[in-house]
């Protein structure tokens, strides 16, 4: 089945459909899309050629689907590429760059480095705020 037929099928009707806000941007939970965005170019399930970029506990973890898989196998073929938390944000980066710019989907690379970005920055244990500094009127009733 064409992916063009496929999306129009799960374009109206799907359970990964997030709609919050009646006249706003439609959103989509489904696994393989980037942006979270109900569209052709960024879903998972319409496309045949897709990157997930996931968190896990050993770091993070790229799946794309294999496109020339036999469609009668069991489960679709998928390759996973993980990356160790203890990497950096370069190599992490560079890794999902290179899955992207090798020929496979190269129009989501943006999408995919934001992703990677968005989720090593929340893996990031955020810095104790310092404490206020008393100033003006108050500092003078406070030392004096």
């Amino acid at each position: 089945m064409s992916t063009d037929l496929q999306w129009l099928l799960i374009r109206k009707y799907n359970s990964f459909l997030v709609k919050k806000v009646p006249e706003g941007p439609i959103f989509s939970k489904e696994p393989g899309n980037l942006l979270n965005l109900h569209s052709h170019k960024y879903s998972g399930l319409a496309n045949s050629k897709t990157i997930d970029i996931q968190n896990s506990e050993s770091g993070l973890q790229i799946t794309t689907r294999k496109s020339k898989a036999s469609p009668h196998a069991v489960r679709p073929a998928r390759t996973t590429a993980t990356v160790r938390n203890r990497s950096g944000g370069r190599r992490s980066l560079g890794v999902v760059a290179s899955v992207a710019k090798r020929g496979y989907r190269p129009d989501l690379r943006a999408a995919a480095l934001g992703r990677s970005s968005a989720l090593l920055a929340a893996q990031k244990e955020k810095k104790a705020s310092p404490p206020k500094k008393v100033r003006g009127k108050k500092a003078a009733a406070f030392l004096g």
